[in-house]
């Protein structure tokens, strides 16, 4: 009688195992699919874990920024993915994010727009709502600070100009920055999205606190107001 093989990970040879691998070859010798399966541990009866995580991973195209930006309740979809399991696969991309951000903590000098993109990067990646941020420069243009100002649903949030010029005159900031983001991917400004740019601008004239820019973020590209003349 034909016995199918095992698909349980315990029978594979320990080279192969994700866990045993790392110890042996060390982390960088993983694929995406075996660091999953060591975060979930266990498949299902005719899954091993590398099988289930490779599922997932094809489920949104190998790409693990695409992964990053599913909930638990997405994840559980999958077959192996309790709960238990989702929290954690969750948790783990949160902390590489949380890494990313401390990186970007650092003293940052603002000299052009892409320096906005990357240091507010890790707020809004993988976004699924808008939200709404302003960075904070002293008069060397080095970031004072972040701070979120508002968060909405997928088609817009609002932004209050008294809270946001309140928050810069506390820090006793130089100059401000605006950045909102786009969970559709579109980078192009609303109307209101540039009325806001204009009444911030002239109230930030008027405080002598200018608005030195106004970015619209997605997670492959951004908008630039300054960039493009319309600050």
């Amino acid at each position: 009688m034909y016995h199918q093989p095992s698909l349980n990970i315990k029978t594979w040879a320990e080279e192969d195992r994700p866990r045993e691998k790392l110890l042996l070859k060390g982390k960088a010798a993983l694929s995406d699919a075996e660091l999953i399966a060591i975060l979930i541990g266990s498949g299902t009866p005719k899954l091993t874990a590398v099988d289930v995580a490779k599922l997932i991973l094809a489920a949104v195209n190998n790409d693990l920024n695409e992964l990053a930006r599913l909930s638990v309740k997405d994840l559980m979809k999958h077959k192996g993915i309790g709960e238990a399991k989702a929290i954690t696969i969750v948790s783990a991309l949160e902390l590489g994010r949380r890494r990313k951000e401390t990186a970007a903590a650092a003293r940052t000098q603002i000299t052009c727009s892409t320096d906005i993109y990357n240091y507010i990067k890790p707020q809004l990646l993988d976004l699924q709502h808008e939200e709404f941020w302003i960075i904070l420069l002293n008069r060397a243009n080095v970031i004072m600070k972040k701070e979120s100002i508002s968060a909405g649903g997928v088609a817009g949030t609002v932004a209050d100009p008294k809270i946001i010029f309140k928050k810069a005159l506390e820090q006793l900031a130089s100059s401000i920055i605006l950045v909102h983001n786009h969970p559709s991917g579109n980078i192009k400004p609303s109307a209101a999205d540039i009325a806001l740019t204009k009444k911030m601008k002239e109230a930030g004239n008027f405080l002598d606190l200018p608005i030195l820019d106004h970015l619209i973020f997605t997670d492959n590209d951004y908008y630039s107001f300054a960039d493009e003349g319309t600050l």
